[in-house]
């Protein structure tokens, strides 16, 4: 278990690999189609994208968070 300061980190790295593995995984289908090789492909394919949108989560939620409170009014 992991203290509660990093929970913004540890959701970020879950979201981000949750969503690049499902994203790699459609382009790379729609690229090679269910080719022979393809789990490695999606493999290496999700590290890349994973290891790009990790960081680029954690930079863009707190921005992301901002602009949802101006959009939305309190009660």
């Amino acid at each position: 278990m992991f203290p509660q300061k990093f929970s913004p980190v540890l959701f970020g790295l879950i979201l981000s690999g949750l969503m690049s593995l499902l994203v790699s995984g459609i382009s790379t289908a729609r690229a090679v189609g269910f080719a022979d090789g393809f789990p490695g492909l999606w493999t290496t394919s999700w590290l890349t994208a994973w290891a790009i949108a990790f960081p680029v989560v954690l930079v863009v939620a707190p921005l992301t968070r901002r602009a949802v409170r101006m959009l939305v009014r309190e009660g």
